[in-house]
């Protein structure tokens, strides 16, 4: 019995072995076909090598790039002016004054659109204004707000009553005041971003942040303007009369806009270019820091102070233009530079102004907006704005020294614009500080390459450079441009 047990147990080892070998060379020819060829890593290291060299050579055709022609390069979605119409809503009780502001920006056999007046008005013949017409009948329209005017429902309907008069080869309905200046090819950049062919509503909020909380952070503000895309306006169009009638107690014709895209389920796209200036005083300390994004346009031109001191307001428009003509996209972009040899800190607001500082502040600093101007509600200090901003100076050595554009030229030799900004005379504060004073500046010459592909490109400040000067003179000559590989502002102390 014994031996006859061992036998068994031997028997059953040895089928046990072979029921293990056999489990063991299936799971090695299964795991044989997952195991990687030698050869294939050399195909893939040939197509990794082809690969990189065709991302060297398309690195080197980058410079070549650039020289594209905008249209190829700048509008993703092809959009052109001729695209978009303008409703502007005015008043002919101001229309004398206002319809100067437009012809600032307008430009005639270019541009599309109709201003919308509550009655008839005076026109004169090649006078550079869009068409002119008068708004329909809103009496129907109830309106309980006691704060507001009753223009606010005919208003309202701008869109609408200009998606009506049937213009062909329409994709965007650019909504805006009497007294908001466009740069309109800063529009078409911001709209180029967008599928014409989807619901959009485009535009930014207010500066005072009180002014936000009381209406929304959700609502593109009228003066400021703001765009809607031809199919959106068509659903509008259908319901606005029954939406505007649910909301008689609200006050303006922005809000009611807003209410009637709460009702369609669409929000507000966010593009800071687009300015309500809810503000009072001097624009400086905001247009001397624009956030880096296209300046589209400019509202409550008749309660700030004019943009350019010793010139009325459309005067300082008109001559804010002629920079905007030689290169748009980079108009109000700010640029940080630092004087190594006389500590000054230099910001550019290109086409308008050069503010220098003795000492040295952080771009950090220079990038926020100083408090040159009041907030909307006079009671409410620079804690209600929407936004950082900074005391225009912490010290009186650092009050900043203003260079304003002058003129401004293209040199077709050197490809450069060269622009002439001439210092503001005003009387520096007392300053016992050991540090050369701006104020033996006359001038200061910015040179530039028009750029309009920079929008194209992910969003950064330009740099700038302070050029050495051949000889002691009252002028500083700074370059601007994009930044190099490595290049940063900074100040070594």
């Amino acid at each position: 019995m014994h031996s006859s047990s061992k036998k068994r147990t031997i028997t059953w080892l040895i089928l046990i072995m072979i029921v293990l070998y056999i489990l063991y060379s299936s799971n090695f020819l299964l795991l044989s076909k997952d195991k990687p060829d030698c050869s294939t890593f050399k195909k893939l290291d040939a197509t990794t090598e082809e690969q990189l060299e065709m991302s060297e050579k398309e690195d080197e055709d980058q410079e070549d790039e650039k020289e594209l022609p905008l249209d190829q390069l700048s509008q993703r979605q092809d959009t052109k002016l001729e695209h978009i119409v303008f409703g502007i809503a005015a008043s002919s009780n101001l229309w004398d004054i206002r319809k100067e502001y437009i012809k600032v920006w307008w430009k005639p056999n270019q541009t599309r659109g109709v201003v919308w007046l509550d009655s008839k008005v005076r026109s004169e013949a090649n006078e550079g204004l869009p068409e002119i017409r008068i708004s329909g009948d809103t009496t129907k329209f109830k309106y309980t707000n006691r704060q507001g005017q009753r223009s606010a429902l005919r208003i309202s309907r701008v869109v609408t009553e200009t998606m009506k008069l049937g213009m062909k080869d329409v994709r965007w309905f650019m909504m805006g005041d009497d007294d908001t200046v466009f740069v309109v090819d800063n529009l078409v950049r911001i709209l180029s971003k967008y599928d014409h062919t989807q619901f959009f509503y485009v535009g930014s909020s207010s500066e005072s942040h009180v002014q936000n909380i009381h209406f929304s952070y959700a609502m593109a503000y009228g003066g400021g303007g703001f765009a809607i895309s031809y199919p959106l306006a068509k659903e509008l169009a259908k319901m606005q009369d029954r939406c505007m009638q649910r909301y008689p107690g609200l006050y303006g014709s922005d809000d009611r806009m807003q209410a009637c895209m709460a009702e369609l389920g669409v929000p507000l796209s966010k593009e800071p270019g687009f300015h309500q200036y809810d503000v009072y005083g001097d624009l400086l300390g905001l247009l001397g820091a624009h956030p880096v994004t296209p300046l589209v346009t400019l509202h409550h031109l008749d309660v700030v102070q004019p943009i350019f001191p010793m010139l009325n307001r459309v005067q300082s428009l008109q001559h804010l233009m002629k920079s905007v003509k030689q290169d748009s996209g980079s108009i109000m972009q700010q640029s940080i530079c630092y004087d190594k040899n006389r500590y000054w800190s230099i910001s550019i607001s290109w086409g308008f102004v050069v503010q220098v500082t003795r000492g040295v502040l952080s771009p950090r600093e220079l990038e926020m907006p100083t408090r040159t101007f009041l907030n909307w509600y006079k009671r409410a200090d620079y804690t209600a704005y929407s936004f950082n901003t900074r005391p225009v100076a912490k010290n009186p050595c650092q009050k900043a020294f203003l260079f304003y554009m002058n003129r401004t030229r293209y040199d077709p030799i050197k490809k450069q614009i060269i622009g002439t900004y001439s210092r503001y005379k005003s009387k520096p504060p007392h300053c016992t500080w050991r540090v050369d004073s701006p104020e033996d500046l006359d001038s200061i010459i910015v040179s530039k390459r028009p750029d309009p592909l920079r929008w194209q490109r992910s969003p950064r400040r330009d740099c700038c450079r302070v050029l050495p000067a051949r000889r002691k003179n009252s002028s500083m000559y700074i370059w601007v441009g994009s930044c190099r590989e490595g290049e940063i502002s900074e100040l070594s102390l």
